[in-house]
């Protein structure tokens, strides 16, 4: 086992945060609410006050900036406990006051990629008013205290609430941009009854699980797998090496099979957490990496002799399966950052650099290959060449030979 992919092992498996949290209080400096919950990432709690006489909320968000350029902001989803879909208020500084600034945000699914800045709209859900406020300071800074107040009708008998909510490092110009993406971060939402307090928030799987899962489909998925079938594309041909060649093609694909195997198995309980979250693409291509996988190993059961006709065929299938469940792990790899948040990592950079160190290898291999093919085609081209003239002047002579043979009779 290389050290660079030992040195992969331990920077995914390195990845830990710790929540933060506070008490809730249903007090204000400008007025008190009848109910309160402390929710459970950021230290950020809510308070409320619901009125069933004309199904208004009352509420009050009360969060912390992480830097004095940063954001937060509170939201509610009116289809599910999830930040895309969210309808948003951000506070953040007002770049030419410097004062507080709070500004309305429809999060779609763009959000996650980004690649414009974000531009406010309406917030639209039935939004009465809203207003932000610092606590015990003028401007934000780091660990400032933000209340976010706003009032909203809600429909009647639906007193059920998605709320959401975030902060980030810093604000371009008007514009939020991404904020960390620690597995608390990521599960900043929670479902609240308005009416009776009860309070249903996102379960988070372990962190220690959550980055095995991660670390170990990886090392398998991402690297192990792909390096066994280039030790099998890039060796197998050469004879000179025997069977060692076999030897090394095996023990690669065993190990990532048997790691990719646990990988797998603890995505599936993950996947199966009461009301976790649903990734049906990572989830899908796990799975078509698994089934493939396990065809390719049930495939050896069934491998023709060398001298058996259908050999060609099984050789066939078995590349082509092979070629498949690599290309689908890596692509999965790639799709778990973004789930875990960490499309913009170290993480993400640091696997990066070990796939391109593969793939740069597999490009050196295959252009050898091809020099050498080319090479051997030419000589062989003119080793028959030769042959060829060779036997035009042994033809050539045996027939002066008969011509002479003639004259003299």
């Amino acid at each position: 086992m290389s050290p660079s992919f030992l040195l992969l092992l331990l920077f995914l498996l390195g990845f830990t945060t710790t929540p933060a949290t506070t008490r809730c209080t249903t007090a204000t400096f400008t007025k008190t609410y009848q109910k309160c919950v402390t929710l459970p990432t950021q230290g950020a709690s809510l308070a409320w006050t619901y009125h069933p006489f004309n199904a208004t909320l009352d509420l009050a968000f009360s969060g912390t900036f992480i830097s004095p350029s940063g954001w937060v902001a509170w939201g509610l989803n009116p289809d599910s406990p999830a930040m895309t879909g969210a309808h948003a208020l951000v506070a953040f500084p007002d770049p030419s006051s410097g004062g507080l600034l709070l500004l309305p945000f429809v999060l779609d699914p763009s959000v996650r990629i980004q690649n414009a800045p974000l531009v406010s709209r309406p917030f639209g859900l039935r939004l009465l008013s809203s207003s932000a406020v610092l606590r015990g300071s003028r401007s934000p800074s780091d660990g400032s205290a933000v209340l976010i107040f706003a009032t909203l009708w809600l429909s009647p008998n639906h007193t059920r609430v998605h709320h959401v909510w975030n902060r980030g490092l810093y604000a371009q110009g008007r514009s939020p941009t991404i904020h960390p993406t620690a597995p608390s971060d990521l599960a900043s939402r929670a479902t609240i009854d308005a009416a009776s307090t009860a309070a249903e928030t996102a379960p988070q799987a372990p962190d220690a699980l959550r980055s095995a899962h991660a670390a170990l489909n990886a090392a398998s998925w991402g690297l192990l797998l792909p390096a066994g079938v280039a030790v099998a594309r890039y060796l197998g041909h050469r004879a000179s090496r025997g069977p060692s060649w076999l030897y090394a093609h095996a023990a690669t694909q065993i190990a990532g099979l048997l790691l990719g195997t646990a990988g797998f198995a603890i995505g599936i309980v993950m996947g199966n957490r009461p009301r976790g979250a649903e990734h049906r693409l990572h989830r899908g291509l796990g799975v078509a990496a698994f089934v493939t996988a396990a065809l390719q190993s049930a495939a050896l059961l069934f491998q023709p002799k060398a001298t058996n006709r259908f050999r060609k065929y099984w050789k066939s299938y078995h590349h082509l399966v092979g070629y498949g469940c690599a290309v689908v792990g890596v692509a999965n790899v790639f799709q778990g950052f973004d789930v875990m948040g960490l499309g913009r990592s170290y993480w993400k950079l640091a696997y990066c650099l070990a796939l391109s160190t593969l793939a740069g290898v597999c490009v050196a291999l295959e252009v050898n290959s091809w020099v050498v093919f080319c090479r051997n085609a030419e000589e062989e081209e003119e080793t028959t060449t030769t042959t060829t003239r060779e036997g035009d002047s042994m033809e050539g002579g045996r027939a002066s030979s008969s011509q002479k043979q003639g004259l003299s009779l």
